[in-house]
């Protein structure tokens, strides 16, 4: 079984009764920001709000994920590194994870953002609580008027 949770967690394609759902690898995006450990936090805090984000994931060279700036250690002090103020080891989550439970646990936990990587720890993208509750929504609501479709077919 380890196979095929491993390429789940990969974000690859699969077929059966959850195809095409969302997926926290599918909603999430790839653009996020990312930093190396020896990135000064003043560098790093223009950069990333200049490319219109709140946080900065921290990466090593496989991008395998270390850290969090948000924006509390981005407002902080700008000669530190990444290093000394990332929040280390955030959860990650993996990219099989159905849009719908992310959303649900986003909102109970009161998550803005989580970091989605695969099961070595390689970054897959950031998965912004709104970008999920919406992508969770929309799929409900599709399947909903689907469903409405196929009942009207057979009356």
């Amino acid at each position: 079984m380890a196979g095929k949770l491993d390429w789940l967690a990969a974000g690859l394609p699969y077929e059966g009764e959850f195809e095409g759902w969302p997926t926290a690898g599918s909603v999430a995006r790839t653009d996020v920001p990312t930093c190396g450990l020896d990135e000064r936090v003043g560098e790093v805090r223009d950069r990333t709000r200049g490319a219109g984000w709140d946080a900065c994931v921290v990466v090593n060279a496989e991008r395998v994920v270390l850290g969090l700036l948000r924006p509390k250690e981005l407002d902080g002090p700008a000669d530190r590194t990444a290093e000394q103020a990332m929040l280390a080891g955030p959860a990650t989550f993996r990219p099989h994870v159905p849009a719908q439970e992310m959303a649900e646990f986003m909102v109970e936990h009161d998550l803005p953002r989580a970091r989605v990587t695969t099961s070595e720890g390689r970054l897959v993208g950031l998965l912004l609580r709104e970008d999920v509750e919406r992508s969770a929504l929309e799929f409900h609501r599709s399947r909903h008027h689907h469903q409405e479709d196929d009942d009207d077919a057979t009356d």
